[in-house]
């Protein structure tokens, strides 16, 4: 699903990535954990496609047989749009919409019809347990449903990889522990490849595989 070799980054002076390697499988949840300043959102950005890594002689950066440093800014996000969710600490759901219009933002850029886009979202937000929230607007929801929201939101173009950054680090033990709970019954049901920065030890040795990032480079 994802293979990144000699992954760098530099911010001005500062090396934050310094030659990264990783090969992530299909249907794997991994996490990825280490000190503030190591380089792992940094990291999740890269792999996100939300940033571009130094573009060395040596990179390679794969997804799902697509290869990233290939593409232009256009191709690369719809690629992002189609084939990646992303969960992050602080939902960033926008407060004038309602949880359902929140939810079907982005099958709308994909150009999904919005009675298509609007029956998948209402799927998700069932599954999820907020049949009884459609309408709701986020500052009307508890942390741990504009959570679940956000998640909605993920998954409504059906993507094959799933990015998620310190996902419960904003919510209450409880709240925290069905969001754990929910990754991998997604990952069951659904099939997606989950990559989570996590300072949440509980969930990071839940996962299949737990990375350690000491100094801009994965410990083996």
């Amino acid at each position: 699903m994802i293979q990144a070799n000699n992954i760098h980054k530099y911010f001005n002076d500062l090396h934050v990535l310094k030659g990264v390697d990783l090969d992530i499988k299909k249907g794997e949840i991994v996490s990825i954990v280490g000190a503030s300043g190591a380089g792992k959102t940094t990291l999740l950005q890269i792999l996100g496609t939300l940033d571009k890594p130094e573009m060395k002689d040596t990179y390679q950066f794969v997804i799902n047989n697509t290869n990233i440093g290939s593409l232009n800014d256009k191709a690369l996000a719809k690629f992002r749009n189609e084939h990646l969710g992303f969960i992050f600490q602080f939902h960033q759901l926008l407060p004038e919409f309602t949880a359902l219009e929140n939810v079907c933002i982005p099958a709308y850029i994909k150009k999904t019809k919005k009675p298509e886009a609007e029956t998948r979202a209402k799927e998700l937000l069932d599954f999820l347990g907020l049949k009884d929230r459609y309408h709701h607007k986020p500052n009307e929801l508890s942390g741990g449903e504009q959570q679940r929201v956000a998640v909605a939101r993920a998954l409504i173009n059906n993507p094959e990889l799933i990015f998620a950054d310190e996902p419960s680090g904003n919510l209450d033990s409880e709240s925290a522990e069905n969001l754990h709970q929910l990754f991998f019954k997604l990952r069951d049901e659904f099939g997606q490849t989950f990559v989570i920065v996590t300072h949440n030890q509980e969930l990071a040795d839940m996962a299949d595989r737990k990375l350690t990032m000491v100094d801009g480079k994965i410990i083996y």
